[in-house]
């Protein structure tokens, strides 16, 4: 065990997990590479929980908070601040959402905790719709509405919530039908809900799943589902902090899949848009945002520091169209890890969008969940110069695969061949 490693569970919680058998200290990066404090390289197919967006040490962002931090770190929220001004504005006019205000959080959990306070305020109810396998955070209100037991450590909440089937397409009561009637089962089971309940206050859903093992519903089910809501009143929140700013490729935000229903009337988000500083947020109508009667601020949220990371990491993303080249690069991917797995009879699914995709595992010649060979395949790939990420419900059976957007074919071509092997490992 490395001193560090021995001096880490001393003073840190047993319940702050740490990957590998022997982990790592991450000292430096570089584009899509970073190296540990024993001088070895790896390929960064993560981007420490899909956060490092662009790149590592990404000249624009590192020149950005420099220059931020040269003027002022800190102000809080009391005092005008430009660079949060700017961002705002840049968010809301991409976030869709009609006559949209931007609060400013240090986290995706706090982004979530404000949607919710927002959502059960404005509709004065306490009941909150969620889907299974979600999760949303880690805060006391956050666990309360996640559907995946492996990340919600207790059932006491301040919400009442009420779990709607439909973010797992391959699993399930619903597996074994068509896209169409898969969505017209889930539409079904939440208006038999619904016609139990007292009206909740909001739905709130990731458009693909992150910590549940990157699971997705056919298109269209949110437009559906919103239908539904509508009749009811109910709000429709959009987690998008792991789904956001062009990471599936396809779309700018994951609840474009489900245009139809138009923009959600609140989105989260995090993580990407920092490339590594602590930003996250809730954008939503006005009337939504400000519906609240007493005051608020935040003493870190939208801090000139990490306003100025976000600006210059935003412009970096859309002026090098980042999303297209997850759109081509993740792909190709895919396809690729696709062709690897088919003579693999413990990869059960491999799935995602763009730069977002899931290898899903089970043990041979079953459908049970594999931990074990999740963990065996990430200790492997590590050995091999490539850090990737697990997940899937509580018996974490898909590796997470997240690399930054800015990934070029050949380093694409470079982890799977890597990941080729590491998958090979466990026969």
């Amino acid at each position: 065990m490395s001193d560090l490693y021995a001096r880490h569970k001393a003073v840190l919680p047993d319940w702050l997990a740490l990957y590998y058998e022997d982990p790592i200290e991450i000292t430096h990066g570089e584009g899509r590479h970073v190296w540990d404090a024993q001088g070895n390289k790896y390929l960064d197919f993560f981007g420490g929980i899909l956060t490092t967006m662009t790149a590592h040490a990404l000249p624009e962002v590192t020149k950005a908070v420099s220059e931020q931090a040269g003027r002022i770190i800190h102000t809080s929220t009391l005092y005008l601040n430009r660079p949060m001004v700017e961002l705002a504005e840049r968010i809301a006019q991409l976030s869709g959402i009609p006559d949209a205000r931007v609060f400013f959080t240090t986290s995706g959990t706090e982004a979530n905790d404000t949607a919710l306070l927002l959502a059960t305020a404005h509709r004065q109810s306490n009941q909150i719709l969620a889907m299974r396998n979600s999760y949303h955070g880690r805060s006391f209100s956050a666990v309360g509405i996640t559907g995946n037991k492996g990340w919600s450590p207790t059932s006491l909440s301040p919400l009442q919530t009420l779990y709607v089937h439909g973010g797992v397409r391959t699993r399930g009561p619903y597996a074994d039908l068509s896209d169409a009637e898969f969505i017209a089962a889930c539409v079904d089971d939440l208006k038999d809900l619904l016609g139990h309940v007292r009206p909740p206050a909001a739905l709130i859903a990731e458009p693909i799943q992150g910590v549940g093992g990157f699971t997705a519903p056919p298109d269209g089910l949110y437009a559906a589902f919103r239908e539904v809501l509508d009749q009811h009143g109910i709000l429709w929140i959009a987690d998008e902090v792991q789904t956001g700013w062009g990471r599936t490729g396809e779309h700018f935000w994951g609840w474009q899949a489900h245009a139809a229903a138009g923009p959600p009337d609140m989105l989260t988000f995090a993580k990407g848009i920092g490339n590594g500083m602590s930003i996250g947020g809730v954008v939503a109508r006005a009337e939504i945002m400000n519906c609240l009667d007493s005051n608020s601020i935040s003493t870190f949220g939208g801090s000139p520091i990490t306003m100025a990371a976000g600006l210059a990491n935003l412009t970096y993303l859309l002026e090098h169209d980042l999303q297209g080249n997850a759109r081509r690069v993740g792909g190709l991917l895919g396809e690729r890890l696709r062709a690897i797995s088919v003579p693999l009879d413990y990869v059960r699914e491999v799935r995602g969008r763009g730069l977002m995709i899931g290898v899903e595992l089970v043990r041979p010649g079953t459908d049970e969940a594999y931990p074990e060979g999740a963990a065996a395949v990430l200790e492997a790939a590590r050995q091999d110069g490539l850090l990737i990420g697990k997940g899937g419900g509580h018996n974490t059976s898909v590796l997470r695969i997240a690399p930054p957007l800015s990934l070029t074919v050949a380093e694409a071509e470079e982890g799977a061949a890597i990941l080729e092997h590491a998958l090979r490992c466990i026969q």
